[in-house]
């Protein structure tokens, strides 16, 4: 042993050679587990005898039996080598499946898109995580907001984010009901929404609502549109459009079933072009 309470790796392993052969009360049996010759494990705990001055176990021709010494020494050492397999079994089994808490910022849109429909399956198949899920539609700092990753579309991820694509490219469209295109008609180009009620979204944070981007001949150009309605949130103006109340403009995959279902009418589909989607970052 050395000074100080400090074990050295020869007397760590020479006493778990001890523990085993006084388990086993053999010397063959315990050279089986660990994988070394019944004379090698002899001699280990005999120098563990000579270092400590006390003999630890009897032997006899055909059998191996404790001393006083002995008994007393595994009585001590055994539950600590048993506490030091769980803890290394923890260890394997926490390095084998992953556990923690993960902080995720996603628009609210992305959210819908890929983290709802996943909930379940991802909670199944790794129970020692738990997502700690932050939806809305402000771009945030990740660092500074204590976030592990955050889903977001290409046009707002700063350069120094790795950032892997999710998903297909992204249109925006303009969309109204029935009812309301019965009463207004339907805009013939995107200058023409200026004599309409739009439906306004605003990214959280800014002051003036967001200008309805189209693409043509080459170049995107810009709307500033006005309307009744101005909100942070593009779910609220997509159940105001099929209200009636205006023309909203949404991510194309989100309103996709309500225009398959008839509650919905795309429009100026010509201007509306694909844009770089979500990435994880």
């Amino acid at each position: 042993m050395q000074d100080g309470g400090v074990v050295s790796t020869t007397d760590l392993a020479s006493l778990r050679a001890s523990a085993i052969v006084a388990d086993a009360l053999s010397f063959s049996r315990a050279a089986e587990t660990l994988g070394v010759s019944s004379s090698a494990v002899s001699q280990t705990i005999r120098g563990l005898e000579d270092r400590t001055g006390v003999r630890l176990l009897n032997r006899i021709t055909r059998s191996v039996s404790l001393t006083e010494a002995g008994a007393a020494l595994l009585a001590r050492i055994g539950p600590a080598f048993g506490d030091i397999g769980n803890v290394l079994e923890r260890a394997r089994n926490a390095g084998d499946r992953p556990t923690g808490t993960v902080r995720v910022h996603a628009f609210r849109i992305a959210a819908e898109l890929f983290i709802h429909p996943m909930l379940a399956r991802f909670s199944r198949e790794h129970p020692g995580v738990v997502l700690d899920l932050t939806i809305d539609d402000t771009v945030v700092d990740m660092v500074a907001g204590g976030f592990d990753a955050a889903i977001r579309v290409g046009e707002v991820i700063e350069c120094d984010l790795v950032a892997v694509r999710l998903g297909e490219e992204l249109r925006q469209v303009a969309v109204a009901s029935p009812d309301y295109l019965a009463r207004r008609g339907a805009p013939d180009t995107p200058p023409d929404l200026l004599a309409h009620d739009c439906l306004c979204w605003r990214w959280p944070g800014n002051a003036a609502p967001y200008r309805w981007e189209f693409y043509e001949d080459g170049r995107w150009f810009e709307v500033a549109v006005t309307g009744p309605l101005i909100a942070t949130d593009r779910a609220t103006c997509v159940r105001a459009a099929l209200d009636g109340a205006g023309i909203a403009f949404a991510v194309e995959q989100a309103t996709a079933p309500l225009v398959g279902a008839g509650r919905l009418v795309p429009l100026l589909e010509r201007w509306s072009a694909p844009f770089p989607g979500f990435f994880l970052c």
